[in-house]
């Protein structure tokens, strides 16, 4: 079980963002507003360009972060979809961060060619902007649903990651370097079971709603999925997928340890989703490296050399490994929960 004193730090090895230019699409997310908070704290960067395409989040954005206070701040309404909005927007940007996407499953289902053209065509385009634009690196956000999907979402996130792993092959030897990140789920976020647990709580619930009583799944603080894109931006060579070493939990026992005493209720597996989620599939395997607080899917490139991973640690996990919830060896308890709840809401 895991403890407070256990709660993994991905903040190292530092990227330093230091009179650099950003641009974060879907900067006015969950993981794209708390990425801006952090850099802004704790980088002096030369220009940070929130890219997304609602208006209103990017006017309370704006009030939150007045430019006076904030001169690097850029505001660019603009959607993944448009290439040449794009483009504009990365004119003289050194890295980018991918967080737009579609993520909601069920409106993913109902309404799949919106779900492709922001989660496929718009990783196209970030890809095609960059290469034109000479970004140095970007990082993609992907999701643990891209791993042997069974939904549309998650399919379309494999899609990107693939593209942007094979973006590597276009850039040249001296191009764009792009790499993806995936972790599970972000306590807190919008639409995690957290708020959801909260808003029923303080409603006065007298159940809690269970969608199994085995479900499992990853969890992660959004400091600890910001520290962790950071320190993968520094040390990506391009084309890796990036995977954090997280804690599991079932959502019975989350539920037991943020309202004990108060009852649940099973209401069944929603379509398209999976009873437990898997990051690093067993078919990928055979590439993929071990160094203590992550695993690296390495791309099959014909260029691609292990040797320096493996001189800072990194280990080829067993060929028969798989990186599932259920056979995690690290598991949340009370307190370990209640303590990356502390770091979510500090």
């Amino acid at each position: 079980m895991s403890s407070p004193s256990t709660i993994r730090n991905f903040s190292s090895p530092a990227i330093d963002l230091d009179n650099c230019s950003l641009l974060v699409t879907g900067a006015t997310g969950s993981f794209g507003k708390g990425f801006v908070k952090n850099v802004l704290r704790r980088f002096k960067p030369k220009k940070l360009i929130v890219f997304s395409r609602d208006e209103l989040k990017q006017f309370d954005m704006a009030n939150e972060f007045p430019t006076d206070e904030y001169p690097a701040l850029r505001f660019f309404i603009g959607d993944v979809r448009d290439r040449d909005r794009l483009e504009m927007a990365m004119r003289d940007v050194d890295y980018v961060i991918h967080a737009a996407a579609m993520k909601q499953v069920p409106t993913a289902e109902y309404n799949p060619m919106e779900c492709i053209n922001t989660n496929v065509i718009g990783a196209e385009n970030i890809v095609q902007a960059a290469i034109r634009c000479n970004v140095k690196k970007i990082i993609a956000l992907s999701t643990d649903k891209a791993a042997n999907p069974i939904n549309l979402y998650g399919a379309s996130k494999l899609a990107s990651d693939k593209i942007f792993v094979a973006a590597n092959n276009l850039s040249g030897a001296d191009g764009t370097r792009f790499s993806v990140v995936r972790y599970g789920n972000v306590l807190g976020s919008r639409g995690s079971v957290v708020p959801f647990f909260r808003k029923l709580m303080a409603e006065g619930a007298q159940s809690l709603p269970i969608t199994d009583p085995e479900m499992t799944r990853f969890w992660i603080t959004l400091n600890q999925g910001i520290d962790f894109v950071l320190s993968s931006l520094q040390m990506m060579k391009g084309g890796e997928i990036f995977v954090p070493k997280i804690p599991s939990m079932k959502i019975v026992d989350m539920a037991a340890a943020m309202a004990p005493g108060i009852a649940t209720h099973n209401v069944g597996i929603r379509p398209g989703e999976k009873l437990h989620e898997i990051m690093v599939p067993g078919d990928d395997a055979r590439t993929t490296l071990e160094l203590s607080d992550r695993f690296v899917i390495a791309p099959a490139f014909s260029f691609w050399n292990d040797e320096e991973y493996t001189i800072n640690g990194a280990n080829k996990v067993a060929d028969n490994f798989a990186y599932s919830s259920d056979a995690n060896q690290e598991w949340l308890d009370a307190d370990g929960l209640q303590a990356m709840l502390d770091m979510e809401d500090a």
